[in-house]
């Protein structure tokens, strides 16, 4: 509704100034340059002076003044008479001079008539009324229109939408901007992107959320901010945050507080955070419970986590039961996963059946991971994976895996490659296992370089003086498993290095494995140590090897104490490489050992 009546109108006489352009002096000189010329029959002057009157909140100075114009045929008197009897609460008798003034051609007039009309139900005449204003240039009425039509699914809603935000009304602004973001990512969402960069709208949307913001509108400058901080532009993006935040927008504080922690600043983040979550943001007290729970003040944090749950944030809920299941609060965690599970949070649905398998309740995990899977929980859908593995059903395992590895998971991509392996389908292995390995599983990268080393074609003898040839893929993502702590990458790093001529390489990746408890890799390094002549050395990793159960280095130790006539020792030796194996090792240690028991006897 029009506060200030017909106020186009008046300006355009010149005779009518905004009182914030004028001292309070300047007015009472106005005022009283008008009252004369009112006393003197002058019917402008009726009517600016009932509007400044009206302006002033002095109803009863200014009606019979408005009265007097209107009766002389003053439009603009008549729609602020309109104005002045809705605030006196005769919605009615507003009504009726609201008609006269429309009808006499005032687009303010007009627009109070179609609101009134709307709020009454008529949306026919609504309409007609908001019409007339709009097509007249008035910017209320072009918006008010917009908003009737929006309600009605119109699809010319748009179109007056932007004739309001066009003419600076800054909701309408930032409503024609929601608008084309929603349909950008609409467009996005069927174009398979992740978002709406590349569609038109959403540029377009960024020009209207940046007008609406440049003139002070809340939600708009939250908006813009987000969008600046998914570009990564994020000095800007932080300074709309800060206009809306200190405009007392809650949401914009609260992402004005992660903006600032990311960068290091938590102090202030937290500053920003504790407004944010004064005025009811969920978002904003769990920040700050989790920021308490890093400095272990798990009180706090907990105090924090409620006033989140308060202000319905269903993750209140379930960072408790992270906390409580920190402190080993085994049953207050239970509470907690199930207050936040039953609410529709996924990933408490999770945890409460990771929580319930791990006290042996598997019959009740299995409904709570299916919940959390079926809502999206790309870790439920892993962790069903492995309950169905454990059960022996491999095919509905399967099936989760898969689910799980088609939204990233890396373990569920392994595993899915590890079955295709086992059913004999390498190429879809290979897919699988490039998947689990690229998001850095050690265990794809060795398998999948076995796969590929199994493919390709024996490599030429090394002759002494070649130059050694580049690397070939999967010496690559044998080397990336190697350096991630993979043992038998490892091992086949140093094989492959010592094929090359390599003995520093290949002696760095067997030490490296041997020290980590492989004992392939001490039995080679061992091997390595005795070509180069340092067999005290070798024999010392070799008996590391023996003892984890390698036979072919106790045979080796077996030989070596046999050359150094220490016959007992040698014979020990022998004994464990019989039991150890393989057949081939036990045969000639057997051999050796009654060799040796022999020479001991004779």
């Amino acid at each position: 509704m029009d506060v200030m009546g017909d106020k186009a109108t008046l300006l355009e006489t010149g005779r009518f100034v905004q009182p914030s352009d004028r001292d309070e002096t300047g007015e009472a000189v106005e005022e009283a340059r008008q009252r004369l010329a009112a006393e003197a029959g002058d019917v402008e002057a009726m009517s600016v002076l009932g509007a400044m009157l009206l302006r002033r909140g002095d109803l009863d100075g200014a009606e019979p003044q408005l009265r007097a114009a209107t009766a002389a045929g003053d439009r603009a008197a008549a729609n602020n008479l309109g104005v002045l009897l809705h605030q006196r609460g005769y919605a009615d008798d507003a009504a009726g001079w609201w008609r006269i003034a429309a009808v006499a051609g005032s687009a303010p007039a007009a627009h109070a008539l179609g609101r009134h009309h709307r709020e009454r139900g008529d949306e026919p005449a609504a309409e007609y009324w908001l019409r007339q204003s709009a097509e007249q240039g008035h910017v209320l009425g072009a918006y008010a229109l917009a908003d009737l039509l929006e309600h009605r699914g119109d699809v010319a809603t748009e179109q007056w939408m932007r004739v309001a935000a066009e003419r600076g009304h800054r909701e309408a602004a930032y409503r024609l901007a929601r608008a084309l973001d929603r349909r950008a990512a609409e467009g996005a969402e069927s174009a398979g992107t992740e978002d709406g960069a590349g569609d038109g709208g959403a540029g377009e949307a960024e020009q209207w959320y940046r007008q609406a913001a440049a003139r002070g509108h809340q939600r708009a400058a939250l908006h813009l901010g987000a969008i600046l901080e998914r570009r990564g532009e994020l000095k800007e993006a932080g300074r709309w945050y800060l206009t809306s935040a200190k405009d007392g927008d809650a949401r914009a504080a609260c992402a004005l507080g992660f903006l600032l922690r990311d960068a290091g600043d938590a102090e202030s983040a937290a500053v920003w955070w504790l407004r944010a979550a004064q005025d009811g943001d969920g978002n904003a007290a769990n920040a700050l419970g989790a920021l308490h729970a890093e400095r272990g003040e798990t009180q706090t944090a907990e105090r924090w986590y409620r006033a989140a749950m308060d202000a319905g944030d269903v993750n209140g809920a379930y960072n408790l039961g992270l906390l409580c299941a920190e402190q080993s609060r085994t049953a207050q965690a239970e509470q907690w996963y199930r207050r936040a599970a039953y609410a529709g949070h996924r990933e408490a649905a999770n945890a409460l059946a990771i929580l319930l398998l791990q006290v042996g309740d598997a019959a009740g995990a299995e409904p709570w991971f299916s919940k959390a899977a079926e809502a999206g929980s790309v870790d439920a859908a892993f962790n069903l994976g492995i309950l169905y593995a454990g059960r022996g059903e491999d095919v509905a395992a399967l099936r989760w895996y898969e689910r799980a590895a088609g939204a990233g998971h890396t373990e569920a991509a392994l595993q899915v490659g590890i079955a295709r392996l086992r059913e004999g389908d390498e190429r879809e292995a290979e897919r699988y296992l490039r998947c689990a390995a690229g998001g850095g599983s050690p265990e794809a990268a060795y398998r999948l370089a076995s796969v590929l080393d199994a493919r390709r074609p024996q490599a030429p003898a090394h002759e002494l003086g070649e130059i050694a040839h580049e690397k070939t893929e999967c010496e690559e993502w044998y080397e990336r498993a190697a350096s991630q702590g993979h043992r038998r990458a490892q091992v086949r790093v140093g094989m492959l290095a010592s094929a090359r001529g390599d003995v520093v390489e290949a002696a760095r990746w067997y030490r490296a494995a041997a020290e980590a408890g492989s004992r392939n890799g001490a039995f080679n390094l061992g091997l390595l140590l005795a070509r180069e002549g340092s067999e005290p050395e070798a024999a010392v990793w070799w008996a590391r090897a023996a003892e984890a159960g390698h036979g072919r280095a106790a045979l080796r130790l077996a030989l070596v104490y046999a050359r150094r006539g220490e016959l007992a020792e040698g014979q020990r030796w022998a004994d464990l490489a019989v039991s150890l194996g393989p057949g081939e090792v036990a045969e000639r240690a057997a051999r050796l050992r009654d060799a040796l028991r022999e020479e001991l006897s004779a």
